[in-house]
Order: structure tokens, then sequence, then C-alpha cells
């Protein structure tokens, strides 16, 4: 067998059509189907049946699978070896975001990334926590920027920063005239919260620890962006909390209504994240260095309390 053959395999294996895989793989569908068969036909087994539409795995073909990924993922750790000796870093190299953390935090290490290191082909991709593990295990992202701790055994986490947690609220809200709140503070069903699928908005709610009252409540409110729970919150319909580094670029009247939280902040973890099995590490270590010297002239809180993302 062969590492293509393999590659073939996990091609047919997620998109369950041999003619969407070929493509995918940039060969014929003959070449891809005559590869696979072969293996097959080595094996002495049915990885695929294809007498059920969309195709699917067979039983031995999920244990094909998962050990077929394992080997591609290893026989990439070749070319990686080779080129951290040559101190080379360069390639494609696929980075997942979450949108909470993509507008704000993007543009800070973008520029400096790219002219820094030119050959590294960054692909870029906005998606949930949920979506990102599963490419990540996968093997269809190299790297993301989430939220942690993800308690997830495939996964390995490298802590960038701690944003904390800012409250805003508009001058019409009972907390507003307060310096400062406390997590005491705050009732769940007059804060503004992003629609559901956004990590941050778990985060708040464990924050609040009172998910009962919040599944009981008659009025819901979400929103899939901090502009619009701003603007929500300014129309007098409740506040919302915001991740720190979005503040910075709120405007000056708009600043008025934001309040810290008393020490410990409340703060949300932010990390790189990538495979266990750690291919394309020298780049993983590039982005961390270029992200970790820039935020730490952003971010100056020490004292923070980590909410989890995970609900």
């Amino acid at each position: 067998m062969t590492i293509t053959q393999l590659q073939y395999v996990l091609a047919v294996a997620e998109y369950q059509n041999f003619t969407l895989a070929a493509e995918k793989s940039f060969v014929t569908q003959p070449t891809l189907s005559m590869q696979i068969q072969k293996l097959e036909d080595e094996l002495d087994i049915l990885i695929f049946d294809r007498s059920k539409k969309p195709i699917q795995l067979t039983e031995v073909g999920k244990k094909i699978v998962d050990q077929a990924r394992n080997i591609v993922n290893e026989s990439g750790r070749i070319k990686d070896i080779v080129d951290q000796q040559k101190g080379f870093i360069g390639g494609e190299f696929k980075l997942g975001i979450i949108p909470t953390i993509m507008p704000t935090l993007l543009p800070m290490f973008l520029n400096n990334f790219i002219r820094k290191y030119p050959k590294v082909n960054l692909k870029i991709e906005e998606l949930s926590t949920e979506a990102i593990i599963q490419k990540i295990q996968e093997g269809h992202l190299d790297a993301a920027i989430a939220a942690t701790p993800l308690h997830n055994e495939n996964i390995k986490e490298r802590v960038l920063y701690y944003e904390p947690f800012v409250a805003y609220i508009p001058e019409n809200h009972r907390l507003h005239k307060n310096k400062k709140v406390d997590a005491t503070d705050l009732n769940i069903d007059d804060i503004l919260l992003l629609e559901d699928g956004h990590c941050f908005r778990d985060g708040v709610i464990n924050l609040c620890k009172n998910v009962k009252a919040y599944q009981d409540d008659h009025f819901q409110l979400e929103s899939g962006s901090f502009e619009t729970m701003i603007k929500l919150a300014n129309e007098g319909l409740g506040m919302t909390l915001l991740p720190y580094l979005h503040t910075m670029d709120l405007k000056e009247n708009e600043k008025q209504s934001l309040r810290f939280f008393n020490e410990p902040n409340p703060a949300r973890e932010v990390s790189l994240i990538y495979h266990k099995s750690e291919l394309k590490i020298h780049i993983i270590e590039a982005l961390q260095d270029a992200i970790s010297g820039i935020i730490r002239g952003a971010i100056a809180f020490q004292n923070v309390e980590i909410i989890s993302p995970v609900r």
C-alpha cells in the first residue's frame, strides 16, 4: 500500500463520493477508484460499501480510516523534520479563528507575520469552536486560535493571552452608576447574548452561574455580533459583556458605558491549538511568538479568573 492510496481513502471517506473526492485530490476519478480498488484487493476486504448512497464505510473500513489518518499525519513529519533542520519556515498553513477573536486579533499580528515569514502561505478561515475541533482532528486545519481550555485529548493548547470580560452598561441600566461590577451583580435575564454556537456566549452563561433562569426566561434576545448587542443595549434592551480587545475600537461616547469587574477580572483564555501529532510545529511556534509579542502591550491585566468556554 502507498501513502497516496491512503490519502485517496481519506478523501472518499470525507466526501462520500468518488467523483468529488477525485476532484478535491486533483486526480481523475478512474485513477482514484483504481488505486482504492488495488488497496482493497491487496487487503482482501471492502473499505467502502458502494451499494449505499452516499457511499458508506464498512465496519473494517472505519478502522482502516482511523489508522490511515494516523499514517498520513505521521508521514508529514518527515518534511517537518527536514524543514526544521534547514531552518525553513514556509509552505501552506491552514489556520482557523473563532468569530469573537478574528476581527480584533487578526489585524494586530497578520501584517507583521507575513512580512517576517513571506514563504508561509497562510490560509485563514473563520469557524466556530466545534468546527475547528472537527477540522483539526480530520487534518483539515494545521492550527487555530480559540478560547480554552477545551479538555480534548487529541488537541494541544498553547496559551497566548488572557482577555478580561468588560461590561457594557448604558445610562438607563440599574448598574450604570457602579464604577465597577461583580459577577454577583449580573442577572442573565437582562444580559444580551451572542447567538448559540459562540463560545463567548457560553462563557457569559458560566460566569452568571444562573443557567436555569436563562433557560426559563420568557424573553430571549440574541445576536450574531457585538456591534448589534451594543446598539440594542443603547436602545434600553439590557446590558452586554464584551471581550477587552473589542472595547478598544469603541467610540468615545460608548466607552463611557464600559465598566470593569472587581479583581479578579473574569477572563477568557485564548490559545493557539493544534493536533497532538504536532505537525508543522515550527510554524506554530513562529505564530505564537508573533502574537505573544504584540499582545503583551495590549493587555496588561494580571489578576484574572479564567471562565470556561465549555458549557
